[in-house]
């Protein structure tokens, strides 16, 4: 909204924005990563979703005072951000402990310790790159900073990564620096996590764990390169907590380590691997990074048939996916993942079943009635929603409005394509889990390793 009212106000039009109480903070950081710090503000007092309609219609009564101060007001010519210390600026001496404490009181650390971003250490980071430090990937909202390879480069220094890391990093950094991710709603408020996939050579090649333990912390390259991307979101987008407030999750989880397949099963098993699923080739190295904004239970399952199995995931990722489902269906953006165990991957391939087999199964058989994906995202502030609007719009297919039963069931996963099925895990058990992504918040997008 505050992005919008930034190109109106620059347009010449006077702008209004009403914005709840418990987001202020954040509205504060967006207008000033815009450029326009005293954006008007019209502040409603409260949570709308739990006044009810009689509360919402006094308390807006009660905003237009505001309002009309708002598009009446003077306006402030468009600011420039503050200079910040260069690149190779020393910007603090000090002990071990004073350094974590001047990170920790400037906002700069996520309340782990880091490694001190010494100019020799930062040095060993881009003497794995062919780029130059001053590069830039992007701009990251919503405090709008420049992604340099340099600040690539301190923050895998801080976060714990080994100087080979670098490529993986910069990758990662060009990949939430693709508007399809939108990294500025990495801190909305359902607080999901991006999670780092990596395919290909790299991950053998850096000893990422694909096994028991996948997705447990204590491997130094799947934990640093997780805690990089939150520590570079947290920097330099600016998606800090309270008090740095652009980061609104509100009961968020902590970051995800890092994912790599067991591509050597995929392979004997005539699967695709991952990164091949995302258009590539055996022999590249390539990054992917999408949300997470919930994780399925662990998923056992028995049997020596694919439809054994099959019904399980069903039963359980499709649960997991079901209550989030309206709003992949308002975006038709829907990309939930699934990590197959081994021995799961395997019993479902040697029945015959393909990946593709699978996701068909879990398109056909995983329902949610019309009803409940309309209570669902009218309780997530989506009051207009109906899936007979969104066939009319072309965003849903007619399928989701053959009728006007509101006990009439479809599919949860609008596209099938869409879900990842990866093999990792513990060879030795029957578990699986589910991974449900934040709709276009956090959207999947993959890059090539090349330093």
């Amino acid at each position: 909204m505050l992005r919008a009212a930034a190109i109106a106000e620059r347009a010449g039009v006077p702008s209004v924005s009403i914005v709840t109480t418990p987001f202020l903070q954040q509205a504060a950081v967006v207008s000033k990563g815009v450029g326009l710090p005293s954006l008007p503000i019209a502040e409603y007092p409260g949570v709308p979703m739990t006044d009810g309609s009689d509360g919402v219609a006094r308390k807006i009564h009660d905003l237009l005072p505001q309002i009309v101060a708002g598009l009446a007001g003077a306006r402030e010519g468009i600011h420039t951000r503050a200079a910040e210390p260069a690149a190779r600026d020393t910007i603090y001496r000090g002990t071990l402990d004073e350094i974590q404490e001047h990170f920790h009181d400037n906002l700069w650390s996520d309340g782990l310790p880091v490694i001190p971003p010494t100019l020799e250490r930062v040095e060993r980071f881009l003497a794995q790159t062919r780029r130059r430090p001053d590069d830039v990937i992007g701009r990251l909202l919503p405090e709008n900073r420049a992604a340099t390879v340099w600040s690539i480069a301190v923050n895998g220094v801080m976060a714990g990564c080994r100087p080979e890391y670098m490529p993986v990093l910069l990758a990662i950094v060009e990949a939430i620096a693709d508007p399809i991710f939108r990294a500025e709603d990495a801190g909305s408020t359902p607080g999901w996590e991006p999670l780092v996939i990596l395919s290909g050579p790299i991950a053998r090649r850096l000893d990422l764990n694909h096994g028991q333990g996948v997705m447990r912390v204590g491997r130094q390259a799947n934990t640093s390169l997780g805690r990089f991307l939150r520590l570079y979101l947290r920097n330099i987008a600016g998606l800090r907590i309270p008090p740095g407030a652009g980061d609104k999750g509100s009961i968020a989880g902590s970051f995800n380590v890092a994912l790599a397949e067991d591509e050597d099963t995929a392979r004997a098993l005539g699967w695709s691997t991952f990164g091949a699923d995302q258009g590539f080739t055996r022999d590249d190295s390539v990054v992917t990074v999408q949300s997470v904004v919930s994780i399925s239970p662990p998923i056992y399952s028995a049997g020596t048939r694919a439809l054994d199995h099959a019904r399980i995931l069903a039963d359980v990722f499709g649960g997991a996916c079901s209550y989030w489902s309206s709003i992949g269906m308002k975006y038709a953006r829907w990309e939930p993942l699934l990590v197959l165990g081994p021995s799961i991957a395997r019993v479902i391939a040697e029945d015959g079943w393909s990946k593709d087999d699978l996701r068909r199964y879990l398109h056909e058989e995983v329902t949610i009635t019309a009803r409940q994906a309309e209570t669902y995202a009218l309780q997530v502030g989506a009051t207009s929603f109906t899936l007979e609007a969104h066939v009319k719009a072309g965003v849903l297919p007619a399928a989701y409005a053959v009728s006007s039963d509101p006990d009439r069931t479809v599919p949860v996963f609008v596209q099938p394509e869409k879900i990842g099925v990866l093999v990792a895990g513990d060879p030795g058990r029957n578990q699986s889990k589910g991974y449900v992504n934040n709709h276009i918040q956090g959207g999947r997008v993959s890059r090539k390793v090349d330093a």
